[in-house]
């Protein structure tokens, strides 16, 4: 057998090979895949693969020696938990016709209703981001799967647990690799800019494994909801003559309303762009703070988005406000274990404390702002008023703090957020305040807030044009320091355009307050995770990705205040 070879370089035993076909089951569209096969000891066992969700095999009689360590037989047991023999194993059970051979792997498609371009490069890469690598490898195939089509998976893309040297996913294209200013500046050398009967437009060419949405429409605009991702979507396919936006071939030339561009991609002489490159200059004049390893002198507030009635946004199973509270807490945690910064939080859940979980089964219905006195987050006031005395808090503990002859320039504030947004975006997100955004002055109501002492202190906020525009640099120099630490740790990352000056939603453009309003020196609202995202909700329900996204965090304030 031609497939042979490599199997057994690998590990994989002979009779892996000879194995049951696998058996597809029709009942409703998509239909799951089960693969009937048989142990080493002659076991009878079934596989499945699901739509979208990804190969799992019968547990009950499953060898030890097929499993991870700690991992129980009984039920599904999905194909990452399993060792990689026993993947192997598992592989050429469920496609029997692929040929294994010494420097690659040809899968034929079987079930091209199930398979997908992001399934192979999953079980085969282990990582389903790897899809545009497995592409390039294959140009002459289309993106969506043919039965009988003959995938090409070269030994230098395959896991190591598959006998290749295994690699680290990428995220989307070259420019990745890039930091922040350097990969806007290369998506804006790839538009080039006309006009027609219909106006001015920016036109970009479609990149083999790119969409729409995600590759047009997120990167280029600041749009990320969903809805107004899909109308963009939709419009910008109407502009360019696009039938079918799931269609859409590599090289297809894409126009783009300059009036939906972002500032960073406007056309020259715009204001936009002129206030994106004043920023930029900024960030390059704006010199490090130093603190050491240890933080010394360092004030940091801590605010976990949400809580009490509010629990934010919610998809596939998981709400935002108690998840981003454990990432919190743990992020309070080892600042206070490792550092000698000094270190406070906006909210506290009065049943957990200050404490982080393993397991989150409900959402928790009390939480408290903890003004003097505190502010109980229970419905009976607006919810705006708790999102602004977030801010209002924050900055009297700062104001306290440069009292005692604390130094400004080490002041950070950081909300921790999980979004809602297309379902095609995926990783972390950081919003900073957008100098042309922040008001000069701005002055809370005491209305609702007459009780609250550190209102009447600190309710009111003045900045300069400078004190703007030096804020902004400095929260995108944090920024970059959150997202090499991030990456360090294989935590995934917004592909375009991760850091973020505006939120446009809802017809207008805005910053969060609790950004906006802050007196911090340097300050970002992080979004964890995207709901909406398959991935991204099973990663923020592991209390392991919780505390390694934490570590990440402290890493990165490490970094930033290091010259």
């Amino acid at each position: 057998m031609e497939g042979v070879s490599l199997l057994r370089s690998a590990g994989v035993k002979p009779w892996a090979i000879l194995l049951l076909p696998a058996v597809i089951v029709v009942a409703q569209e998509p239909a799951p895949v089960l693969a009937h096969a048989r142990t080493p000891e002659g076991r009878a066992i079934l596989l499945r693969l699901l739509f979208r969700k990804g190969l799992s095999v019968e547990g009950k009689a499953l060898p030890r020696a097929f499993l991870t360590r700690g991992v129980e037989e009984s039920g599904w047991v999905p194909f990452e938990n399993l060792s990689p023999q026993g993947k192997r194993w598992a592989l050429a059970a469920l496609f029997p016709e692929d040929q294994w051979r010494q420097e690659e792997v040809r899968h034929r498609v079987g079930h091209p209703e199930v398979e997908s371009v992001w399934t192979l490069a999953a079980l085969f890469t282990g990582h389903g981001q790897n899809y545009d690598r497995l592409m390039a490898e294959n140009p002459d195939l289309p993106e969506k799967l043919r039965e009988g089509d003959v995938w090409r998976i070269p030994r230098s893309l395959l896991s190591a647990d598959l006998g290749g040297p295994g690699r680290r996913p990428d995220r989307s294209q070259p420019e990745d690799d890039l930091d922040d200013e350097a990969r806007v500046a290369a998506y804006r050398g790839m538009l080039s800019f006309g006009e027609d009967e219909q106006g001015k437009f920016a036109a970009y060419r479609i990149r083999k494994g790119e969409a729409l949405y995600s590759s047009v429409v997120i990167r280029y605009t600041d749009r990320v909801d969903p809805k107004g991702v899909n109308e963009l979507a939709d419009l910008i396919a109407k502009r360019s003559g696009i039938a079918d936006v799931r269609g859409i071939q590599p090289g297809q030339l894409v126009k783009i309303p300059v009036s939906f561009l972002a500032d960073p991609f406007q056309s020259e002489g715009s204001s936009g762009l002129a206030e994106e490159r004043e920023v930029r200059a900024e960030v390059r004049r704006t010199v490090r703070v130093e603190a050491g390893p240890k933080l010394k002198g360092v004030r940091i507030i801590l605010d976990a988005g949400h809580g009490g009635v509010d629990p934010g946004a919610r998809a596939n199973g998981l709400w935002e406000s108690d998840f981003v509270y454990d990432i919190t807490m743990r992020v309070r945690r080892l600042l206070e274990q490792e550092t000698d910064a000094q270190v406070s939080s906006t909210i506290r859940y009065p049943g957990l404390g200050f404490k982080s979980r393993e397991a989150i089964r409900t959402p928790s219905h009390a939480a408290e702002i903890l003004t003097s006195p505190p502010f109980a987050v229970d419905g009976e006031s607006p919810s705006a008023v708790s999102v602004h005395l977030r801010w209002v808090l924050a900055n009297d503990l700062f104001a306290a703090f440069q009292k005692t002859r604390g130094d400004v320039q080490k002041t950070l504030f950081l909300s921790f957020h999980a979004d809602s947004l297309h379902p095609s975006a995926r990783g972390s997100m950081i919003y900073v305040p957008g100098a042309a955004l922040v008001p000069s002055t701005f002055s809370l109501g005491g209305a609702k807030t007459g009780r609250i002492v550190e209102a009447r202190r600190s309710g009111r906020v003045a900045f300069t044009g400078k004190e703007k525009l030096q804020s902004e640099a400095r929260s995108r120099q944090f920024s970059e320091a959150l997202l090499t630490a991030l990456q360090k740790d294989s935590i995934p990352v917004h592909a375009n355009r991760p850091i973020r000056n505006v939120i446009h939603r809802g017809g207008g453009k805005w910053i969060p307050a609790v950004i906006r309003y802050s007196t911090g020196a340097t300050k970002a609202l992080i979004e964890v995770a995207n709901l909406t995202n398959e991935e991204d909700a099973a990663n923020l329900r592991d209390p392991d990705f919780r505390e390694r996204y934490a570590a990440a965090v402290v890493n990165a304030i490490r970094a930033y205040y290091r010259k």
